[in-house]
């Protein structure tokens, strides 16, 4: 496997509020959160959050030489943001914009176990972000863009997402490939009422690498099947390959060369385009392209206890593209992606429970146990060699 390429994390960032509520049984909590009532946490973890510090760290984690791409403001919460990244590498924040006209975005995160998190937001210079905060000299000396939440950065997410564009089609002038991940919006939010299907169509031609989650996936192209799924349960659990090849063929025939649904505590789903598509992927191109193209793989969780879920979604996207950039088979780059996002949800925070790449391929080559995901599916086929289930298209 060669050493890994080079990386940009671009996009939305923030300072991450995390009172301890561990102690919280899952039974009382909605009993216990309501007005007028005090309910005792434990001591407050700040860390860095949104995909730019969560994939971007990860990345850096993992050994893929990263530099980070975002604004903030020069006020408190921005000075903890900079000392929190130049505690762990001083160059990260080479590609930092901090805006003294600006509010640094804030989350306060509520994420009791076996619970799922609840988050109160403000966007603040995420709104602010565009395409020439990423300049022609970060992008000449990286090999992969990944840009993260725009539903979460007003200048982003307008008209059909024209600053997206831009920046990605620099990108892919530059020779890159693109990343993109996505975010649940605040339905009642200006974000909320957006035109996603247009927004998706404007945006995906110029993505190589698309990697949302199913719900966030289902509210912006499939709400009627949202509304259905979540009065019967959780969304995921209701998942099938066929909803999962439905929506990705979706996403292929609007541009994306590569498809990561993540499916929570079931894993991740993959599909792929064919030779032609992935021949366009740029710098961090796979070098067997015909090994990537038309695949469809779903890789089951390993089994880990759960203490947080904040930026597991980001970590799983940090484990796949790490392994992209190394240039390793599809089978590989989702076995190491379920597997950082396994290592992430055993620390409150985004970062604590994460290993190094050699540490993380360690565990799971010592026969590391994995939540059992079985499909019952014309096609579908459990390969024992890789413990994943593929599909033959």
């Amino acid at each position: 496997m060669i050493p890994p390429r080079h990386a940009i994390v671009a996009g939305h960032i923030c300072l991450d509020i995390i009172p301890d509520v561990s102690t919280i049984e899952p039974g009382i909590f909605n009993a216990n959160f309501r007005p007028g009532h005090l309910v005792e946490a434990g001591s407050a973890t700040l860390s860095t959050g949104g995909p730019v510090s969560n994939t971007g760290l990860a990345l850096h984690r993992l050994g893929v030489p990263v530099r980070l791409s975002a604004k903030i403001g020069d006020d408190a919460f921005g000075r903890v943001i900079e000392r929190i990244v130049n505690s762990i590498d001083p160059q990260l924040l080479a590609g930092m914009k901090f805006d003294p006209q600006a509010t640094t975005s804030y989350t306060i995160i509520i994420s009791p176990p076996h619970i799922d998190r609840i988050f109160l937001h403000c966007p603040s210079a995420n709104h602010e972000f565009g395409s020439a905060d990423v300049n022609a000299d970060q992008l000449a000396q990286a090999d992969l863009l990944h840009f993260g939440y725009p539903p979460l950065m007003r200048r982003i997410y307008s008209d059909n997402g024209r600053e997206l564009v831009d920046l990605l089609c620099r990108a892919k002038a530059s020779g890159l490939t693109t990343s993109l991940d996505m975010c649940y919006p605040d339905p009642h939010s200006e974000a909320g009422r957006l035109d996603w299907v247009a927004f998706c169509r404007s945006v995906l031609p110029h993505v190589d690498v698309f990697a949302p989650s199913l719900e966030e996936l289902l509210y912006m192209l499939r709400r009627s099947t949202l509304e259905d799924l979540s009065a019967r349960g959780s969304v995921v659990d209701q998942a099938t390959p066929e909803l999962l090849r439905d929506i990705s063929t979706a996403l292929i025939e609007m541009g994306a060369k590569i498809v990561l649904i993540k499916l929570g505590a079931r894993g991740a789903y993959l599909r792929t385009s064919d030779v032609k598509a992935i021949d366009q992927l740029g710098r961090a191109a796979p070098t067997d392209r015909a090994a990537w193209a038309d695949r469809e793989l779903w890789a089951p969780c390993f089994d880990v206890e759960v203490i947080g879920t904040t930026g597991s979604g980001d970590a799983t996207i940090a484990g796949f593209l790490s392994a992209l950039l190394r240039d390793a088979s599809p089978a590989a780059a989702m076995t190491m992606a379920v597997a950082v996002g396994a290592c992430n949800v055993e620390a409150p925070d985004a970062l604590s429970g994460l290993r190094s790449w050699e540490e993380t391929r360690q565990r799971i080559a010592q026969g590391w146990a994995r939540l059992p995901v079985q499909i019952a599916a014309p096609g579908w086929i459990y390969d024992a060699r890789c413990d994943l289930w593929r599909h033959d298209v």
